[in-house]
């Protein structure tokens, strides 16, 4: 017997509704409920490890369960490595977000052509062979235990799996999976969690690593419902600008590492490379100094990094004063303009200012404040700030120079990367931290442009 039911799905945020409503009342979307039919056969089957040939139990008795520590399967990135807290776990299932272009396939295909040991099984929805095939006479990397197939039914992948028995899975991308057992198209909310579920299932009885590609909306969050990400063990987004070379990979959700952690990689025509020592290729190699360019100490996640603030302030030539900002929010510039003025005596109210952080990166950290101030000011002023200087601290509304955290780390970055002298808020504690770089403690911002203007 078949049972056919008709449930109503928000294309949105996947809440499931009794019946059709013009705006979802969950997420406050107008016109994206649908109804989707479900058709559920009684007789399905399900996966079950056919190298044992019994079904697995599942109810266990706590204290007779035996903890194995597994053993991760090391990529070929140190840099993937880190984000995934130490390599690859068995029976992993780990979704892959990012905008269209940035390079997840990409990065998956070199992972598995450069695992030569393991063998692969790669499904791909959107790409044909012709196309993978022609990617990967390009990364130049070559996997004698690599397949590729087009079938995007969850229950003919199934069956390939069955003759090939990968070590790993790749879905490329989720969206395109449908499965037999449910009535409705590739893409829909039904649809992605029926083969999700099936996808986790054969993953955790057989132990095979599942790598899932995900499209993400006009919002930067991955496509369909958000039980997708509760359902995965890993969610890794893959962010950057797709015009520079320079691509991070983050974990957002980790159930076997640190969600802190955080890989950086660089884009060219002959694949992806990791970039183990990003603050050196962040900052630019300047022949000559010039004004409204200062470095600032960032962690992203647990990592320093050293980057490259540059600003530009002029007269407004239109009346009205711009404001514009790459890789920093425009609000907070507002804000801190609004300090140097209010707090600082620094008169910028009439003046454009434009700011941009080098090498495509978007930074949150409020440690890059004091940078970007200096930055502002440097420019304004048109006074070179001494290139081995360094800048970490979050800027007050009363213009007062707050402390950071991780200070240790940022510092000892900063001396391994050649620096003389680094500016931090005196109320930050060191203890005990040895060190041959000038830390110089300051309050307020005047009081740090003071020290600058003894220096020139």
């Amino acid at each position: 017997m078949t049972k056919i039911k008709s449930s109503f799905f928000c294309q949105s945020c996947g809440t499931q509704h009794s019946k059709w409503m013009g705006q979802c009342s969950n997420c406050g979307a107008w016109n994206t409920i649908i109804e989707e039919v479900i058709s559920k056969n009684e007789s399905r089957k399900t996966w079950r490890n056919n190298n044992s040939g019994q079904v697995f139990e599942n109810i266990f008795n706590l204290n007779e369960v035996v903890f194995n520590e597994e053993k991760r399967v090391k990529t070929n990135f140190s840099e993937f490595n880190r984000v995934l807290g130490g390599g690859i776990m068995p029976g992993a299932v780990m979704l892959l977000g990012g905008e269209p272009g940035i390079g997840k396939s990409t990065l998956l295909l070199q992972m598995a052509l450069s695992l030569k040991d393991y063998s692969f099984l790669y499904i791909s929805g959107e790409e044909s062979i012709q196309q993978i095939k022609q990617r990967a006479d390009r990364i130049n990397l070559q996997n004698n235990n690599f397949y590729l197939s087009t079938d995007t039914n969850t229950q003919k992948i199934f069956q390939s799996i069955e003759k090939i028995k990968p070590n790993f899975l790749i879905i490329d991308s989720i969206q395109t999976l449908t499965t037999s057992y449910i009535d409705s198209f590739a893409g829909s909310i039904s649809q992605i969690k029926e083969s999700t579920s099936e996808l986790i299932k054969f993953a955790k009885e057989s132990e095979t690593p599942v790598f899932l590609i995900g499209h993400i909306t006009k919002d930067g969050t991955i496509a369909g419902p958000k039980l997708l990400e509760h359902m995965v063990d890993v969610v890794l987004q893959f962010e950057g600008d797709k015009e520079n070379i320079f691509r991070i990979i983050r974990a957002n959700k980790n159930r076997f590492g640190n969600t802190s952690e955080l890989g950086i990689f660089q884009m060219d025509s002959s694949g992806i490379k990791e970039v183990t020592n990003p603050s050196d290729l962040l900052i630019t190699k300047k022949d000559n100094d010039f004004s409204g360019s200062t470095i600032g100490v960032t962690m992203e996640g647990i990592r320093p990094l050293l980057i490259e603030t540059q600003s530009l302030v002029s007269s407004a030539v239109y009346g009205t004063p711009q404001r514009s900002t790459t890789g920093f929010d425009t609000k907070r510039l507002n804000m801190l303009l609004a300090v140097l003025e209010k707090k600082a005596g620094f008169k910028l109210a009439i003046k454009d200012v434009f700011l941009n952080i080098t090498g495509g990166l978007k930074i949150t950290d409020p440690a890059i404040d004091l940078a970007i101030v200096f930055a502002i000011l440097s420019s304004d002023k048109d006074l070179f700030i001494p290139s081995d200087y360094c800048f970490s601290g979050e800027i007050g509304l009363s213009g007062e120079i707050r402390p950071v955290n991780r200070i240790e780390q940022r510092i000892t970055e900063a001396e391994k990367l050649g620096y003389n002298k680094i500016f931090i808020s005196k109320y930050n504690n060191i203890s005990n931290l040895k060190t041959e770089i000038e830390i110089v403690k300051v309050s307020k911002i005047n009081e740090a442009w003071k020290k600058i203007l003894e220096v020139n």
